[in-house]
């Protein structure tokens, strides 16, 4: 039986195969890889936001300020009651008290601390200086150096005595380590902001903290918290479900407590995490509707290139399937025939797709964890694109089988294909992407107006596509219509170039297809990595230019004036700027000899700036020598604090701080002492980490207000969520260009008897083999680079016009920008030449391997 035997006979066109198990392969990957995208990229915002939230704010928090002490036991009891059931492991206490005024240490009454305690590991996360974890208090070593503090001490409070001190710790300061950033309000000393708290007192166990509170009679608890520290989520349903679990405990404490009578005892809720995992889901749901148009279309193609597969098994196939039809073989069994013979194939390509797109996750995709659910939905989307593919090919062979052989209807050869080629397809597809430049206009107004993420508009996301696919049908008119034409080309004095326009002609078809793909492919892959790696170099270059370099501390005159040197540890690395305002346009007052080694000057045009710095060095007796920066007609040439007016030393268009804002940079150099003591505000730009700078400035003993770094500057989420879009546009873009690469060599491979006979009459008639290879690669060439020429312009030029619309931070200078496409450009030459090159020799490997009157008698 014919049925029987298909998987066998199949083997007897490798290349249908081939192409069926590609094409499989690629429409599952597609279908795969857009569900693990969406949820990875949920599992990326989880984890954005679990570095930004307090380790122990994953979960429950209860905590009140100026809680009874007395209600203190029954809280953390109810808590402790319930916690095992939904999960949760012991509960972590921290009590802090009111400021201690009166507090006396070696005789001196006028210490003022805060007695504190944390349970279970909070000692494990101070550093012990000296002592031991004996019973009895921690002092802080600031107090303890300075005032030559020791171990035994024993501190009172207007007379009640405390605990002795049984250790010596490194103050936590501002910013204390990770583990205490729930605690900075009772825990630190900000002895930047001059805080009034001599030190920390902690009590290494609770009952010396219990007994120290009952004999000093404190009525309430100025800090009381609770919270668990518990793994950090890294999937969108393990923080949903972690959520959930707190919200279910939180519920539980509070019926507990309002039974006996303490409901309004403490607060209770998840608030910052439970924003967290919101701004997650929408991140999630914005990727997943932001590419699930361009997935379903991908799909769709995919599936009908197998339609394609299935009509050319049917032409190979049509004398066996005559004979079955007169034999009594119905359409549907012809159907399943064809399955039987390239179901294999089709299963095992789509098979390997999916799998593919799972192990593939981190190469294209956001970083971050799929859920188990996805990857269950991400396997039903595969083998629902599996069934289709099945059903199609059977659908397609019966159908026609049913036409043919039963009804004796032969449709007329071009009819329909000459109607589909006539529709101006082109102009659907630039109506719809003139759609979606209308809605890119808006598209980052919500983050403008205060959203976390900005609201997604498909079609607005839908528009480079389109562009790109327009682009590429109207090229692949232009073509056909210029290969209709092509009869009348007469270049026989080269012969290699006639015969390439006269091979061109002849596959007019499966030219424009393999043009339409080569341009939609190399336009999408050009258009997909250029708004995802420009609106991650937009980030980068954002907070850049408004810290003004990986991080800025405000300090206070003295280190501005030079009565502080600039610490040994930050030299080299960090320069001292000023700050005035009052005038309409910022003013900067920098060092030239430490600012170019210090700030961040990737956007601004180095060359330039070092001209510039030399000019404005020396003083001007015409005025204040400066650095025009964002010049607007009508700028002001005033400054303010008594310094003489502007005298432009030349325009940068941005500049660290300013941005594109109007405004001067000048010279301390080219300052006064007077004036540089009327300057209000100064600030430290530095490379080095903000923990090691501030910790260098702090034992300068420099007053640090206010810190900012690169990394805390801006919500980087809105920028990510865009970039994880368009990185499976980048993907699609990638695919597409495989598709194209073998579409060509199949075409070429198709063609072998053709082009070996031709070859071979032209070879016996003098053409010499690199000439005729020569010819080869016209042809190749003239196909691949017209792909590529139209495919890179369209997709940098769409992608140059839609990096600032998508951009979620308008607001702030610099707009988005299309990074160096001059790689790319690179690289896609290099393939194209790889692939031209490797058709080519297959072309004319065929010629030289093939037999003229084998190939005549055939």
């Amino acid at each position: 039986m014919p049925w029987r035997a298909a998987p066998k006979a199949a083997l007897t066109s490798p290349l249908t195969l081939i192409v069926a198990a590609v094409t499989s392969l690629l429409a599952c990957f597609l279908g795969t890889a857009a569900v693990l995208q969406a949820s990875a990229a949920g599992g990326a915002a989880v984890t954005y936001q679990t570095g930004i939230v307090c380790p122990d704010a994953y979960g429950p928090v209860f905590g009140k300020g100026n809680i009874p002490v007395e209600t203190i036991p029954a809280v953390t009891a109810a808590v402790q009651r319930h916690a095992p059931a939904h999960g949760f492991g012991t509960p972590i206490v921290g009590q802090y008290t009111n400021v201690l005024l009166g507090t006396q240490f070696n005789g001196d009454p006028h210490y003022k601390i805060r007695l504190g305690y944390r349970d279970q590991a909070g000692l494990d996360h101070l550093t012990l200086q000296q002592g031991t974890r004996a019973p009895g208090l921690w002092l802080g070593n600031v107090v303890a150096d300075g005032e030559h503090i020791g171990l035994g001490a024993r501190p009172s409070v207007q007379g009640t005595p405390l605990p002795p001190v049984t250790g010596i710790y490194r103050d936590l300061l501002d910013p204390p380590p990770r583990w205490w950033c729930s605690q900075q309000s009772g825990a630190v000393v900000d002895r930047l902001a001059n805080d009034p708290i001599d030190s920390i007192v902690f009590a290494t166990d609770r009952a010396s903290f219990d007994n120290a509170v009952h004999a000093l009679g404190l009525p309430t608890m100025q800090y009381f918290h609770i919270s668990f520290y518990v793994p950090p989520p890294t999937t969108l349903s393990g923080a949903e479900d972690l959520l959930r679990r707190s919200q279910d405990l939180v519920a539980d404490v509070r019926a507990d407590l309002t039974a006996q009578g303490l409901g309004s005892a403490v607060a209770a809720d998840v608030p910052t995490f439970e924003r967290s995992v919101t701004i997650a889901r929408q991140a999630q749901d914005n990727v997943f509707v932001s590419i699930l148009p361009l997935a379903v279309i991908s799909v769709l193609v995919g599936c009908a290139g197998l339609g394609s597969v299935a009509l050319q098994w049917y032409q190979r196939r049509h004398a066996q399937l005559r004979l079955l039809s007169a034999r009594g073989s119905g359409p549907g069994a012809l159907g399943w025939l064809a399955i039987a013979e390239l179901g294999l194939p089709i299963l095992l390509g789509g098979a390997a797709g999916a799998v593919a797109a799972r192990l593939l996750l981190g190469v294209y995709g956001p970083p971050g964890a799929p859920d188990s659910d996805a990857e269950l939905r991400a396997g039903i989307v595969a083998a629902a694109v599996l069934l289709l593919s099945m059903t199609l090919l059977a659908l397609v062979v019966a159908v026609r089988a049913h036409r043919e052989f039963e009804l004796g209807r032969v449709r007329r050869k071009g009819n329909r294909a000459r109607l589909l080629a006539y529709f101006p397809w082109e102009l659907a597809t630039a109506g719809m992407a003139w759609l979606g430049w209308t809605r890119l206009a808006g598209y980052s107004t919500g983050s403008r107006l205060g959203n976390p993420l900005p609201q997604v508009d498909p079609l607005a996301l839908t528009y480079p596509v389109f562009v790109v696919l327009t682009v590429g049908l109207l090229t692949a008119r232009l073509a056909w219509l210029a290969l209709h034409a092509s009869h009348r080309a007469r270049f026989w004095s080269h012969p290699a170039l006639q015969l390439a326009i006269r091979r061109l002609a002849g596959a007019r078809a499966p030219v424009t297809g393999v043009l339409v793909i080569g341009t939609l492919a190399i336009g999408t892959l050009a258009t997909g990595i250029g708004i995802a790696d420009g609106q991650e170099d937009a980030l980068a270059t954002k907070s850049a230019i408004f810290v003004g370099s990986d991080a800025r501390l405000d300090t206070d005159s003295p280190i501005g004036m030079g009565t502080v040197a600039m610490p040994a540890a930050l030299a080299g690395t960090s320069t001292i700027v000023g700050e005035l305002t009052g005038t309409g346009s910022v003013v900067l007052v920098i060092d030239p000899a430490t600012f170019a080694n210090a700030a961040a000057l990737d956007r601004v045009p180095v060359d330039d700036l070092d001209a510039l710095l030399r000019k404005i060095t020396q003083p001007d007796p015409h005025g204040t020598p400066a650095i025009r920066v964002g010049h607007r007609d009508g700028q002001s040439t005033h400054l303010p604090g008594g310094l003489p007016d502007v005298v432009s030393a030349g325009d940068l268009p941005v500049f660290p701080m300013i941005g594109t804002s109007p405004g001067y940079v000048v010279s301390r150099t080219a300052l006064s002492h007077a004036q540089l003591d009327g300057i209000p505000k100064w600030s430290v730009l530095t490379k080095t980490a903000m923990a090691d700078a501030t910790t260098a400035l702090r034992s300068a003993g420099v007053y640090i207000p206010n810190r900012v770094s690169r990394e805390s500057a801006l919500d980087g989420l809105p920028f990510f969520v865009v970039s994880w879009t368009f990185s499976f546009v980048a993907l699609l873009g990638a695919v597409l260009g495989l598709v194209a690469i073998l579409a060509l060599l199949v075409a070429v491979e198709v063609r072998r008897r053709q082009n070996a006979l031709a070859g071979a009459l032209v070879l016996r008639m003098g053409m010499r083999p690199r000439t005729l290879l020569a010819s080869h690669l016209m042809e190749l060439g003239a196909l691949s680079g017209l792909a590529i020429v139209v495919g890179v312009v369209c997709g940098i030029s769409v992608a140059g016009l839609s990096v600032p619309r998508f951009d979620p931070a308008t607001f702030l200078a610099p707009r988005s920008e299309l990074p160096d496409p001059l790689p790319f450009v690179l690289t896609v030459l290099a393939v194209g030449v790889l692939v031209v090159g490797l058709a080519g020799w297959i072309a004319v490997r065929s010629v030289r391997t093939a037999r003229t009157a084998e190939l005549i008698r055939a």
